[in-house]
C-alpha cells in the first residue's frame, strides 16, 4: 500500500520495517495549520494500514518538533466559523488515530514540542527526545482551552497535580525536566538522538509484532475510554474559547510583541 504521494506537509523514509514520518513545514517550525491539520487528521489510519511496516517513528524536519498551531490559521478560524468548526473535527480523529494505531509509535522529538505538537508526542508510545528540546501546552497563553488532548494524556502520565501546573501556566519543560517527571521515556543528547531511536525502532520490529501490537491495544483501551468521555467536552470549550475576547488579545499582543491584557472575568 502506498499513500505516501497523497501528503504534502510529510516526508516519508523506510528502512527495512520502520516507517518514518516527518512533519514538513521547517520553515514555520513545524506549525500545524489548513491542510497539513487535515492531513495530521487521516495520517495514523494511513500508517496503521501500511503493509510495508511494523514500527513508525515520527518527527519534525528542521529545527523544531513542532510549534504547535499556527498563528496565521489560528486568526483565519477566528474569522471563519466554519473552518473552525472542521478543525475540531479534525482535532478527534489525530488523537483517535493515535490511539486506534496499533502499531509502536516512536517520538523522535529532535526539537521543541508545543501545544498541539506536545499532545502528538505524548500520545505515542516510546517518547525519545534531544536534550536540547523543550515541551509544552501552552494553550491558556493565548486564551485557548487545551481541549485537544492535553488535558486527557498529561494527568495519565504525571498525575493530576502536576498536570494542572502545567496545564493551567502553559510553562515549557527542558526534555531533562519531562523525563524526570515522567513525562517523557527518554532525554539524550542530540548526538545521540538517531542512534538511540533506531535502537528502539530494531528492538520493537524485530519482536513479536502481534503481541507487541495487541499488548499496545490493550494497555489502549483505557486512554481510548478516557478520550470519548473527554474530547468532545474538551472541543467544545475550546471552540468556545476561540470566540473569546482572550484569545483575539492573545492574538493581538503575539502580532505587537506584548503582553497581553486578559480581561478579569
Amino acid at each position: 500500500m502506498s499513500f505516501e504521494n497523497d501528503y504534502r506537509y510529510f516526508a516519508f523514509s523506510r528502512a527495512d520495517r520502520v516507517l518514518t514520518v516527518t512533519l514538513n513545514r521547517p520553515e514555520k517550525f513545524n506549525a500545524i495549520a489548513g491542510d497539513m491539520h487535515r492531513e495530521l487528521s487521516r495520517l495514523f489510519y494511513d500508517v496503521a494500514a501500511d503493509e510495508g511496516s511494523e514500527v513508525i517513528v515520527i518527527t519534525g524536519a528542521g529545527q523544531a518538533f513542532s510549534a504547535g498551531g499556527d498563528l496565521d490559521y489560528f486568526e483565519e478560524c477566528r474569522r471563519t466559523p466554519a473552518l473552525f468548526r472542521q478543525a475540531m473535527r479534525e482535532a478527534k480523529w489525530i488523537v483517535d488515530g493515535l490511539l486506534d494505531c496499533d502499531k509502536p509509535v516512536i517520538c523522535r522529538m529532535n526539537g521543541d514540542a508545543v501545544g498541539l505538537g506536545a499532545t502528538i508526542a505524548l500520545f505515542c508510545d516510546v517518547i525519545i527526545a534531544a536534550d536540547t528540546a523543550r515541551i509544552g501546552d501552552p494553550h491558556v497563553k493565548v486564551g485557548f482551552v487545551a481541549g485537544d488532548g492535553g488535558a486527557v494524556i498529561w494527568p495519565q502520565l504525571i498525575g493530576y497535580a502536576r498536570a494542572k501546573q502545567f496545564l493551567l501556566t502553559g510553562d515549557l519543560l527542558t526534555a531533562n525536566e519531562a523525563r524526570d517527571i515522567g513525562l517523557i521515556n527518554f532525554s539524550v543528547p542530540a548526538a545521540e538522538l538517531d542512534a538511540t531511536v533506531d535502537r528502539w525502532a530494531k528492538r520493537l520490529a524485530s519482536g513479536a509484532t502481534l503481541a507487541t501490537r495487541w499488548t499496545k491495544a490493550t494497555i489502549n483501551v483505557g486512554l481510548k475510554q478516557l478520550a470519548a468521555s473527554m474530547m468532545d467536552i474538551g472541543i467544545a470549550y475550546e471552540g468556545l474559547s476561540g470566540r473569546s475576547d482572550d484569545h483575539g488579545e492573545a492574538i493581538a499582543a503575539m502580532r505587537e510583541r506584548r503582553k497581553p491584557n486578559f480581561a478579569r472575568n
